[in-house]
């Protein structure tokens, strides 16, 4: 199975969630070790649903990119 993460870079760190797996959640330094972190929190994460006898989510979430006008949006000032 393939699931949807959502990868969020904050001012210190990463962070990683998977939308059809409640509770699914990874943070690291990098997104390189958030994206490893992530990898080895979903096995878990289907495991300990299995060994629990519930059910596994089938994935339902996809993703998609919008993209607007940039005159729309004003210049972002740093």
């Amino acid at each position: 199975m393939k699931y949807v993460v959502v990868y969020e870079q904050a001012p210190n760190n990463w962070s990683a969630y998977v939308p059809d797996l409640p509770g699914c959640v990874a943070a690291a330094e990098t997104r390189e070790e958030t994206e490893q972190l992530i990898r080895e929190a979903v096995a878990l994460h289907v495991e300990s649903l299995r060994a629990h006898g519930d059910p596994v989510p089938q994935p339902g979430t996809w993703t998609g990119v919008v993209e607007i006008d940039s005159e729309i949006v004003p210049t972002l000032q740093t």
